[in-house]
């Protein structure tokens, strides 16, 4: 969970605005992506966006319980651990993108990255890790991927933040 929160913290502090000052040169440099992208990425403001990563933190928080109760065993704790450490491997992707910083590579290759391989490892150790198959890493995204855009579909209602 801590190491979660180190990440997120540096999402929440520099995210919203880097996507401000960095859209107009994003949507230059990849005119691919679909416009309907880039107006819902420019309508996330500071608040939006820290009720979102609560919302996430909430599903990583009862992943946290569920491994901890379980000795490792969850599945849905280990499944949660896989798609920490793909996310952190996204945000690495996106920084290799633009080639420069962006919110979330800092603490990916510091934390997110090696927390994950630590972690996995200890479990490993224990007996406890179930073998991940390319499938797994699929779902896994997929269903980071769905939670990303339920936080934020939450957010902007408890916010008032209209839909995009």
């Amino acid at each position: 969970m801590a190491a979660w929160a180190l990440h997120d913290a540096e999402e929440i502090l520099l995210g919203p605005r880097w996507v401000r000052d960095h859209l107009a040169e994003l949507r230059e440099r990849f005119p691919e992506v679909p416009e309907a992208v880039w107006k819902a990425m420019e309508s996330v403001d500071e608040r939006e966006f820290a009720v979102a990563v609560a919302a996430v933190g909430a599903v990583v928080a009862a992943a946290a319980a569920a491994g901890h109760r379980s000795g490792g065993r969850s599945g849905f704790y280990q499944a949660a651990l896989n798609g920490f450490g793909l996310h952190g491997l996204v945000h690495l992707a996106q920084a290799a993108a633009v080639r420069g910083y962006t919110p979330g590579s800092a603490t990916s290759p510091l934390i997110v990255v090696p927390f994950t391989l630590w972690a996995r490892g200890r479990l490993r150790r224990a007996g406890v890790l179930r073998p991940t198959r390319a499938r797994d890493l699929v779902t896994g995204l997929a269903v980071a991927g769905g939670v990303t855009v339920a936080a934020h579909a939450l957010a902007r209602k408890v916010t008032g933040h209209p839909h995009f």
